[in-house]
């Protein structure tokens, strides 16, 4: 039997649940999650509300909410209402939302610059390459990917 190699889905889900597992530990001395983290760093772009950064986050409503809901409690992002959808809110980061987003994304760039060292001269080709394949071939949405059940006629 014909094996596929190689076994691409491994190496990618691979990669992420070891950079994940990484970036927890790494963002544990400042308190704050992978999530967290994400959320924050999306919302201090500034004009984004909660359904905009809860799809650059990749996260679904609940998820987003019970993070905010955290956020907020820390007292690192606030809801406002968005001032062309009474319906919406943005999220705002604070003051100290914004400064630990800072600390964050130094701690995560020394990661992403010890884990994408290995690669060497070959570093911004494996990057190039997974920015070209999300933004391609992979770009639709993971819940549309799910297999769909034929009726039966």
């Amino acid at each position: 039997m014909a094996r596929v190699t190689p076994d691409l889905s491994f190496l990618l889900d691979k990669t992420s649940e070891s950079l994940a597992a990484r970036m927890t530990t790494a963002l544990a001395d400042l308190g704050l999650t992978a999530r967290q983290y994400c959320v924050l760093d999306k919302a201090s772009a500034g004009d984004r509300t909660q359904g905009q950064i809860a799809e650059a986050a990749l996260l679904d409503k609940t998820t987003m909410v019970t993070t905010l809901d955290g956020l907020e409690r820390a007292g690192l992002a606030r809801r406002v209402p968005s001032p062309t959808d009474r319906r919406a809110r943005l999220i705002e980061t604070t003051a100290e939302g914004e400064a630990l987003v800072e600390k964050a994304a130094t701690v995560i760039q020394a990661l992403y610059d010890e884990v994408l060292g290995v690669l060497g001269a070959d570093r911004a080709a494996v990057v190039d390459g997974l920015t070209r394949l999300v933004e391609g071939p992979l770009a639709g949405d993971v819940h549309d990917a799910r297999p769909r059940r034929s009726s039966r006629t």
